[in-house]
């Protein structure tokens, strides 16, 4: 079976941590955000993956290679060259010859997390045997998305309505799928809407169907989305008690550490709390609804809220940070500071306050 995954973007929602680093590489609960899909899709079958990419490829194809490899996974680098939208990169790839056979294949956002129940989305893609399952999820709020409108009895999607101010549905696209070749049949080799210009017409033709997520669903394309989605998988893993994730342990109050992290004394750490690999913090720190990356240091009776520290950072003592604020690589924060809300650019040293949100240059 084989699964493309679409990462040809900047990432520039999830800046700053995506200016050093690809979006799908960047750290969520201590593994690439990608690795969470790779992994998922290899325990189904999938034994060639497809990345379609654009943006800093090099980068992605040293370390992607090697957790193929590890999965046991053939990888194909379909490059584009110009932007191609969320469809033309499947012609690209057939054009490559990377989807040929006639076999049903996944197509993945790359900064979607759930509980991937891709067993679940064959089996029903079986059964109704159209052309196409989309995945999709409940909302509290339908009318800030494009909603699909579908037969709750069958799955068949009748219509997508952008934004709607009166109430047709609550479920938006997950942003996973599964479809048969034919669906390649559709699809110019030039920029193309998949949602826009593809699936409208695959539900006209009663092709195109519906599948219930169950479970918790985040796009953790951006820093508030990143946080909520955190504390969604680490309330999930705890439910389940899952040990799937091979480099860390759950300690109290939803906190996963790596297991070659330091902790000090007399820490208040949790609730939603990950603490990369390598990072060291110091005595008296407290950490809530964070995410410490890779390396970076905590030092003595500093408080961190709501807060992604990228990797590399140095954070000084009696340090407060929160609201939403995300450190990009290499950022030193010197000590007794204030950061509310701050975006700030990798290597860069913080000597003041912020006091209202704001990005750093």
């Amino acid at each position: 079976m084989k699964a493309l995954i679409l990462v040809g973007g900047y990432g520039t929602r999830l800046r700053p941590l995506t200016i050093t680093q690809p979006k799908p590489l960047v750290q969520f609960a201590n593994k690439p955000m990608m690795l969470h899909q790779m992994v998922a899709l290899a325990k189904v079958g999938v034994t060639t993956l497809v990345l379609a990419v654009s943006y800093r490829a090099d980068d992605l194809e040293r370390e992607i290679s090697g957790y193929a490899e590890n999965l046991g996974m053939k990888i194909h680098f379909s490059l584009e060259e110009e932007p191609l939208g969320t469809a033309g990169p499947l012609a690209l790839a057939r054009k490559n010859k990377f989807l040929d056979g006639d076999e049903p294949f996944f197509v993945l956002n790359s900064d979607v997390i759930c509980d991937f129940p891709f067993r679940q989305m064959i089996e029903f893609h079986h059964k109704h045997g159209g052309e196409g399952t989309i995945a999709v999820t409940e909302v509290s709020e339908p009318s800030k998305y494009g909603v699909v409108v579908f037969d709750d009895e069958t799955g068949s999607i009748r219509a997508f309505v952008e934004k709607p101010q009166e109430y047709v549905s609550n479920k938006i696209n997950a942003g996973l799928y599964f479809f048969n070749p034919a669906i390649l049949n559709r699809i110019p080799l030039k920029p193309t809407s998949i949602e826009k210009e593809v699936f409208p017409n695959m539900a006209s033709e009663k092709k195109l169907f519906a599948y219930v997520l169950p479970g918790f669903w985040m796009d953790v394309g951006q820093p508030k989305d990143f946080l909520i989605g955190t504390t969604l998988f680490l309330k999930h893993k705890r439910e389940t008690a899952s040990d799937e994730l091979a480099s860390g342990e759950y300690i109290q109050g939803d906190v996963l550490i790596d297991e070659t992290a330091t902790i000090g004394a007399n820490c208040k750490i949790g609730p939603n709390v990950v603490i990369g690999s390598n990072v060291k913090v110091e005595d008296g720190v407290c950490l809530r609804e964070c995410t410490i990356l890779t390396g970076s240091v905590v030092k003595t009776h500093s408080w961190i809220n709501k807060s992604i520290i990228g990797r590399k950072c140095s954070i000084g003592r009696w340090v407060r940070i929160e609201n939403n604020s995300v450190l990009g690589e290499d950022v030193v924060v010197n000590d007794e500071l204030y950061l509310n809300g701050a975006q700030v650019l990798p290597h860069k040293a913080i000597s003041v306050n912020v006091s209202q949100p704001d990005i750093i240059m």
